[in-house]
């Protein structure tokens, strides 16, 4: 498990629109764009990470009042067991007449890394 693939499944949920990176297409009045920030290791056991704290902004763009999804959605990160570690007002975009606010959340997950294969065929 990753924080983008829980926060994809919990704005699915939600029936927010979102897209990573950026809002590709013509957006409506009301979206969010992910925005992966930091994967860093907080806890070490024997000099190696156990854990993975993963960080993510979602920037929200409301053409209305932006405080109603603001409200939603910072419960429903919460319920989820997200940190919640900011949100702020970014400000007035003019020229696509939208309001634009972050929250940024983390999340810790127990470190996985991919196995590789293993080439079992002698040489």
């Amino acid at each position: 498990m990753n924080i983008l693939s829980e926060l994809n499944k919990l704005l699915e949920n939600l029936k927010i629109p979102f897209e990573t990176g950026h809002y590709s297409g013509i957006p409506p009045d009301e979206y969010i764009v992910i925005i992966p920030l930091t994967d860093s290791f907080e806890l070490y056991a024997d000099n190696t990470p156990q854990n993975e704290v993963q960080d993510a902004r979602l920037s929200l763009y409301s053409k209305n009042n932006y405080y109603k999804l603001r409200n939603r959605l910072t419960k429903e990160l919460l319920a989820a067991d997200f940190t919640v570690t900011d949100r702020r007002y970014i400000g007035f975009e003019a020229d696509e007449k939208l309001h634009h606010y972050v929250i940024d959340v983390l999340k810790q997950y127990e470190l996985e890394f991919e196995s590789e294969p293993v080439d079992t065929e002698e040489e």
